[in-house]
């Protein structure tokens, strides 16, 4: 869904991310539950680009709104 968001490949993802192509490819298709510290790296990855992790009763992400220009 984050990766979908912000319309980045698996390839580009994984360039971000420094982790291969077949680790987003694993985790993705729940082929895999990954380590921490590959899992803190995409998601340090996928903040770095604009996406906001939601913890609580609606877990989830969303896509950071753009900072508006002052005037």
């Amino acid at each position: 869904m984050a990766r979908a968001g912000l319309r980045l490949s698996v390839r580009e993802l994984a360039k971000i991310a420094d982790v291969s192509a077949m680790t987003i490819t694993r985790l993705e298709n729940d082929r895999s539950g990954g380590y921490a510290a590959t899992l803190t790296k995409i998601q340090d990855a996928l903040e770095s680009a604009g996406v906001e992790f939601l913890y609580g009763e609606a877990p989830g992400v969303r896509l950071r709104l753009p900072k508006q220009k002052k005037r």
